[in-house]
């Protein structure tokens, strides 16, 4: 890990975007802390992304080396906002299920490998921002499934380039790699197929969008609002992509600036009214063995 730099707000505003313009309804300390952990998150990302090698044992190798070494930079960030490794360990193991050939077949499926990924992610930055209260952990990883759910909504040609199917089989029967990176010729069924299962995907990601506003609530007043506006600018990001027929499948889909302050303007006013809202929690998915750490 000696390329390893921690560029807190560089990494947010190149490759955070949406991250980045919610970043600045952050307190000056929480928006540093919160763009650290992104930046840790993204060198480990690309590491995982790096071209079509097998990064695996590179991978375990860090996460040993981060439980073992206390003078390493990830350890000291780790212990210093009081985030247990074992949650960062979830998001290296779903970052090693990547260098596999990906086998996502069912519902179950997508949340497991959404939850090592994004979740554990959400879980992270919920320390981050002061939030003590066990009762608001569960929310934090909902809200970072519903994240990852878009994501993998947005990104699905992308992702067919590097040999990647994130959507659910059980979805896209009979839809491969060639189909999805239109190798061979796309016809009407398979276009509605794959349309059908993206539309799915997003209608999913709202009902743990939801899950991740229950939680608001156990979130201190003055780092709420920006979580509450980047929530909703990714969930603008599906809205988006519903609206959008099948351009997602020839080009990736973004939110520009006048529609990310559409969305931050109406987020400040419901935020407003956020306590008439009576956002509730649903068991949705299974319990995770550290999911309360």
């Amino acid at each position: 890990m000696k390329d390893l730099t921690l560029n807190s707000s560089l990494d947010l505003r190149n490759e955070g975007k949406s991250f980045y313009w919610a970043s600045f309804f952050l307190p000056k300390k929480y928006k540093i802390n919160a763009g650290t952990l992104y930046s840790i998150c993204r060198y480990f990302d690309n590491v995982a992304d790096k071209d079509s090698d097998d990064m695996s044992l590179f991978l375990k190798d860090s996460i040993n080396e981060i439980k073992k070494n206390k003078k390493n930079a990830v350890n000291i960030f780790l212990t210093k906002n009081k985030i247990n490794i074992l949650i960062f360990s979830d998001l290296i193991e779903g970052l090693i299920q990547d260098q596999k050939k990906i086998n996502i077949r069912t519902e179950k499926d997508l949340i497991n490998y959404s939850y090592c990924v994004a979740g554990t992610v959400g879980l992270m930055m919920s320390k981050i921002i002061g939030v003590t209260d066990k009762n608001a952990f569960s929310s934090a990883i909902d809200l970072g499934i519903a994240m990852q759910l878009t994501n993998i909504a947005r990104d699905v040609s992308e992702d067919a380039k590097m040999h990647r199917i994130y959507l659910p089989s059980e979805l896209i029967p009979n839809i491969n790699l060639k189909i999805l990176t239109k190798q061979t010729p796309v016809n009407l069924e398979d276009e509605n197929i794959i349309l059908n299962a993206v539309h799915k995907v997003i209608n999913l990601s709202y009902q743990y969008y939801i899950n991740g506003f229950a939680g608001l609530r156990f979130i201190p007043l003055k780092t709420r609002l920006g979580i509450f506006i980047a929530a909703n600018i990714y969930m603008g990001i599906g809205t988006k992509i519903k609206k959008s027929g099948n351009k997602f499948l020839m080009q990736r889909i973004y939110l520009n600036s006048f529609e990310k302050f559409f969305i931050t303007i109406k987020s400040i006013f419901i935020f407003l009214i956020i306590p008439l809202m009576n956002y509730k929690y649903s068991q949705i998915r299974d319990k995770l063995p550290n999911e309360n750490l």
